[in-house]
């Protein structure tokens, strides 16, 4: 079982801007087999794919709501997948998580099957 720890998350100002960290802890060798998926959440709605990465980094996701703001990467070296957030809104408050499946799938619709336990942001002034 892949365990995912998401880190980087906090309260911000609008237009400012945090870096998600996903770790696999224990799993560098592998880590870089898996294609990774950035959910957000709110209590009361649906949870929301932001952006992926598949495992060959050939193809990632971006969201229409955060296009031009969230960039994804990774580092295989160091079994994390990150997410930059920049000019962050109000509407971006959500609990962030990563979700991770093994093979290079699409990103949208895969069957991610690790998830962390989320990284809460907060963009408030």
């Amino acid at each position: 079982q892949v365990q995912l720890v998401e880190s980087g998350g906090g309260l911000v100002q609008p237009g400012g801007s945090l870096r998600l960290s996903c770790e696999a802890p224990g799993y560098t060798p592998t880590f870089r087999y898996y294609t990774v998926g950035w959910f957000r959440q709110v209590p009361g709605k649906e949870r929301e794919l932001v952006s992926g990465i598949s495992w060959t980094v050939e193809r990632t996701f971006v969201a229409d709501s955060v296009k031009g703001r969230f960039l994804v990467s990774r580092d295989n070296d160091k079994a994390t997948v990150f997410l930059q957030m920049n000019n962050l809104k109000p509407e971006d408050t959500a609990m962030y998580f990563c979700a991770a499946v093994r093979g290079s799938v699409e990103i949208i619709g895969a069957p991610y099957d690790h998830w962390g336990r989320g990284t809460q942001v907060t963009v408030s002034s």
